[in-house]
């Protein structure tokens, strides 16, 4: 048996360009407890949602219409650098993902995936300070290990 509402109370925005990724995506994280906030399926909409809903994390997918994923986590990085961005994506070329770990990637996801890759990337993102962040402003976002029973 899983780890019943592990994520509990992890605000979380899903950007894809796929459908049926963002519903994946949004089953898992809600099955473990987490708030989806809201969803884009485009780097502009992505942005303007982060601004919004200052969620704590971002699955982001790496190529979209209209913007790159690689892009959009700079700009992010930029402005919200408490924001832990998980990047999803098809391509795990190595170029692709050390790119995405300097721009200050929190984890990489890649698909397709399953709900226990989903868990293990998110938990392993809020493992380690973001990028940018003081240290001490990472104590307050730690989830915990284990589902509160």
């Amino acid at each position: 048996m899983a780890n019943k509402q592990i994520l509990r109370g992890l605000t979380v925005l899903v950007v894809d360009d796929n459908d049926t990724t963002r519903a994946m995506l949004r089953g898992i994280l809600r099955q473990e407890g987490a708030d989806v906030v809201g969803e884009a399926k485009d780097g502009p909409t992505a942005l303007a949602a982060c601004r919004k809903l200052k969620p704590k994390l971002v699955c982001l997918d790496v190529l979209m219409p209209n913007s790159n994923g690689l892009d959009v986590l700079k700009e992010i990085r930029g402005e919200s650098p408490d924001i832990r961005v998980l990047m999803v994506t098809g391509s795990a070329d190595r170029e692709t993902v050390q790119t995405a770990i300097q721009a200050g990637a929190s984890g990489y996801v890649v698909k397709p995936f399953n709900a226990a890759r989903v868990v293990d990337a998110v938990l392993q993102a809020f493992q380690t300070p973001t990028p940018a962040a003081a240290p001490a402003a990472q104590a307050p976002t730690q989830l915990p290990t284990q589902a509160p029973e």
